[in-house]
């Protein structure tokens, strides 16, 4: 399979809560992050969601903050009794982000 992300991806262990937004549905989801960078986030989940939904979602990185971001989902497949989904970030800050990208060069200069 091609390569097609811009960013590197990182692994964060956390959980988040989304909300689907583009239909009025306020049900809410538990996902678990498999990795995530500056532009997108890779999770996955046991209900079924929707390819170009808008979801709200909010982060919780390794500094315990919380960023609220909004998910377009890209990409789904289905692996066992869940979901593996892919999904870019709409309108998050650039100051959000950079604190994303700050972690993976930190990162990055560990495993160095």
């Amino acid at each position: 399979m091609e390569e097609r992300r811009k960013s590197n991806r990182i692994e964060l262990i956390s959980t988040l809560v989304v909300k689907r937004l583009d239909n009025g549905t306020d049900r809410e989801a538990q996902i678990e992050i498999v990795d995530v960078s500056k532009t997108g986030i890779g999770f996955s989940c046991n209900e079924l969601l929707e390819i170009g939904a808008v979801y709200e979602a909010f982060l919780r990185i390794w500094t315990q903050e919380v960023i609220h971001s909004f998910l377009e989902i890209v990409r789904i497949e289905k692996k066992g009794p869940s979901y593996n989904y892919g999904a870019v970030f709409i309108g998050m800050p650039e100051m959000d982000a950079s604190r994303i990208e700050v972690y993976d060069t930190v990162e990055s200069l560990k495993k160095s």
